[in-house]
């Protein structure tokens, strides 16, 4: 039971790394754009639903919101003041522009926040006993897991079938073309920063639930983890964002528990240099030929 135990906290911490994958898959996929201050939205989000819930005493529900709110004002904010005026910019120059919204995040949450952590209050206490009381499962892991499905299962149907989807797709295809058909493409990503940020939020407050917790740094690595995600599911790939997430935490988990704690990023970022070299397009991903 120990093994099952551990595989359902993999999958659990598998899921708040889909679910910022979700965010980075998407850019990337449309915009053609590593956002590498998405990390620091989630932190971000993290600290709005922290502050909703202990300053405030709003339910969770409430504060959820507020931070979805939020960090999508932001996320659109940070398109239209950093990227868009770079839109047809050297990608050195976008990536350059990346880092440095994200230490400016980071270092105004530190001004604001400071650098010690927060104790995040409960969100969902309780757990449900299985196998005659043999494994439990808490009701925030089972929680984090419906989320991240309910969340691809509708974003996957959104991408398909509506409208905005459609222009998204035709975006993330040629945007030149997509524009001459008559597609707002400034609109398109606009709205593609936006519901990646929202999705930060949630993903923020699933896991600061989880590990009952809020710092100014764990957006870093909560973003570069779900970027290590998003390239080993197939970067652009709404199901490759899922399912790189939850391998990832599935491997934290077993490393954790079985070899060593310490070791558990390194195995990790191995993993996804095998994976670059062996099948650099990701699990679900394609090798496309470039014509030149």
């Amino acid at each position: 039971m120990e093994f099952l135990s551990y595989l359902i906290s993999g999958i659990s911490l598998g899921s708040v790394y889909a679910i910022i994958a979700l965010g980075y898959t998407m850019v990337y996929g449309i915009a053609k754009m590593l956002n590498f201050a998405h990390g620091d939205v989630i932190m971000i989000g993290g600290y709005v639903s922290f502050c909703a819930m202990f300053y405030l005493g709003l339910p969770s529900i409430v504060a959820v919101l507020m931070a979805v709110v939020v960090c999508t004002v932001l996320g659109i904010v940070i398109e239209r003041l950093a990227y868009k005026p770079l839109r047809s910019a050297p990608s050195l120059a976008v990536l350059i522009t990346a880092i440095g919204v994200s230490y400016f995040l980071q270092n105004s949450a530190l001004l604001i926040w400071k650098a010690a952590a927060r104790s995040y209050p409960p969100v969902v206490t309780g757990a449900v006993k299985i196998f005659g009381g043999k494994l439990t499962v808490s009701y925030i892991s089972l929680l984090t897991i419906s989320a991240c499905v309910v969340i691809m299962i509708g974003l996957t149907t959104f991408v398909n079938k509506s409208k905005m989807g459609k222009a998204m797709r035709a975006c993330s295809e040629d945007k030149a073309a997509a524009q001459l058909m008559g597609i707002n493409v400034n609109r398109t990503i606009v709205t593609t920063f936006a519901i990646g940020s929202g999705l930060a939020a949630i993903a923020a407050l699933m896991y600061c639930a989880q590990y009952h917790t809020v710092t100014t740094t764990m957006g870093s690595m909560l973003g570069l983890k779900a970027f290590v995600a998003a390239v080993m599911g197939g970067i652009g790939l709404i199901p490759g964002a899922m399912l790189g997430g939850i391998v990832v935490g599935i491997i934290e988990a077993l490393v954790t528990a079985y070899i060593s704690s310490s070791l558990a990023n390194a195995v990790v970022f191995l993993i996804l240099i095998v994976m670059l070299l062996v099948k650099p397009a990701g699990i679900l991903g394609k090798n496309v030929g470039e014509k030149v």
